[in-house]
């Protein structure tokens, strides 16, 4: 009975640990960037910056937009390794560690209009390679439409088998400049 019992707690306890939570790609829309607001702290590194920057030979670019995600604790990047730019919309990525292929991980896509922050692309850090993880960004003004990776347990690393797409509308406010998602649509990656 003892043994049993054991047996159980551990199929529990296992089943329980794996779970993956559901993504915020899964749930309604809903908008989590505030007009007005700061860039949002970077997540502690779990590696020191200087050492991602040296290990991965970063030049971070120029620019008030990638010195404000700077000054809050991350990485900034050319998203794609490209400046992405239309108009008085930037967009820069910021990160807080990376694979050993250089990866980003603990990143996030952050949007600024006119020189102020409106906000970013996921409402939490992502890691290349795993589900949610964003993809091609396109400037569409007064949109932003952002393709994520989504795996299926199924799925190499490499390859996911799913995308959704979000569209966010540019918001210009009295308080502010916004990015606010607006519509998601998934699709089927065809195999290549």
């Amino acid at each position: 009975m003892r043994y049993a019992a054991v047996v159980l707690l551990v199929a529990v306890v296992g089943k329980a640990s794996v779970q993956v939570p559901a993504s915020w790609l899964d749930q309604p829309l809903s908008s989590w960037n505030k007009a007005g607001a700061a860039v949002p702290a970077a997540p502690a590194p779990t590696e020191p910056l200087k050492a991602v920057i040296s290990r991965c030979r970063l030049t971070p670019p120029g620019g008030n937009a990638a010195r404000a995600v700077s000054a809050a604790g991350w990485i900034p990047f050319p998203y794609f390794g490209k400046p992405l730019a239309q108009g008085d919309v930037e967009i820069v990525g910021g990160m807080t560690g990376a694979d050993g292929m250089c990866r980003p991980s603990g990143y996030n896509v952050f949007v600024f209009v006119g020189g102020r922050y409106a906000g970013t692309l996921s409402p939490a850090p992502m890691t290349s390679r795993l589900d949610g993880a964003s993809g091609d960004v396109r400037l569409a003004l007064p949109q932003v439409v952002v393709e994520f990776a989504r795996y299926t347990e199924k799925d190499p690393l490499c390859c996911p088998s799913l995308r959704s797409t979000v569209s966010f509308r540019i918001d210009r406010t009295k308080t502010g400049v916004l990015v606010v998602p607006i519509d998601k649509r998934r699709s089927v990656d065809v195999p290549r």
